[in-house]
């Protein structure tokens, strides 16, 4: 909880930083200069700025992309700098925060992602006040670990997600099962040091009467790794004989089934129904309270480790940074 003095700001686009052009708001370079500007009179912790290539809208976002941001952290960490600060677009930023906190455990520096719902500059942007009060927020000092900040709230980004596309609190806290065991030590793959592979992972929703032909197609796509965003408390189609087959048939070919809840609170207990207990029974593991950001970036973390599949079915169910607890 060390005050931060030297503070890496690295700037991926979004919102925050768009000008109009020929075909509406895009992503544009020059944000350095104009938050230099804008904050000159304000006291906060002395702050570098790292301008990400390319600049995107926040919807353009990529696991690849994340590896290149996970690699800017560490190399700003190296360089000195007791803190990050990253200004992100906000329709994925609850995604590429949850997969950042799995992609730098060990980080021993704590990392902050904000943007804003409108441009810098226009009338009634949130721009200024969320990044002045980011700043403010690792100066005064933060665990190390990464957080979500905006409106003036932190946030656990293992367990929050964008809930509205309007005004200035498009982020909110899930009310999500917890209570799962933490993983009692980490396998040295995980750590931030280590290098990650890229994962290809899918996310599937059930709706009333989903075929197996639809599971079929996505899992003969060559994915490692499968969210399965159930019903209630973890329920699917138990009594479709074809559709528990396909999902057998992941398990044989090593594919990992993770089942979340498509509710906005409470969680996954695959053995409280029938329904649920058919699909434990054909190898999906249970993803208790997580969040679809937070499994998705998770999956990405422990296949891109490149740990065996028992070892990963075994870490999905176990808390590592908060998104089970």
């Amino acid at each position: 909880m060390q005050p931060a003095n030297n503070i890496m700001v690295l700037y991926t686009g979004g919102t925050i930083g768009m000008q109009a052009s020929a075909n509406g708001l895009a992503p544009a370079s020059g944000f350095e200069a104009r938050m230099r500007e804008q904050l000159a009179n304000e006291q906060l912790p002395t702050w570098r700025f790292r301008e990400m290539a390319p600049l995107i809208d926040s919807a353009n976002m990529t696991p690849a992309y994340w590896q290149r941001l996970r690699v800017a952290v560490i190399e700003a960490v190296d360089a000195g700098c007791d803190a990050v600060l990253i200004l992100h677009g906000t329709d994925t930023l609850a995604y590429s925060a949850a997969a950042m906190s799995f992609q730098l455990l060990g980080l021993p520096a704590p990392v902050l992602f904000t943007g804003s719902m409108l441009p810098a500059g226009v009338p009634d942007s949130d721009a200024w006040e969320n990044v002045s009060g980011a700043l403010v927020a690792l100066g005064e000092g933060l665990a190390s670990g990464v957080q979500l900040y905006f409106h003036g709230k932190l946030m656990a980004p293992t367990r929050c997600a964008k809930i509205r596309s309007y005004g200035r609190n498009p982020f909110a806290a899930l009310q999500r099962n917890g209570g799962v065991a933490k993983a009692d030590k980490l396998p040295a793959a995980l750590d931030y040091r280590h290098d990650k592979a890229l994962a290809n992972v899918g996310v599937l929703a059930l709706v009333p009467g989903i075929a197996a032909a639809q599971l079929d197609a996505l899992i003969g796509s060559g994915i490692q790794a499968l969210v399965l965003e159930c019903f209630g408390s973890g329920t699917g189609p138990s009594d479709n004989p074809a559709f528990l087959a396909s999902l057998k048939r992941a398990q044989d070919n090593g594919v990992v089934v993770v089942a979340i809840t498509q509710c906005h609170e409470g969680g996954v207990e695959l053995d409280v129904y029938e329904a649920g207990s058919r699909l434990r029974g054909v190898g999906v593991l249970s993803g208790g309270g997580m969040t679809r950001e937070a499994v998705f970036g998770k999956l990405n973390a422990l296949i891109g480790a490149e740990l065996d599949t028992a070892e990963i079915r075994r870490l999905v169910e176990l808390d590592l940074c908060g998104e089970l607890s």
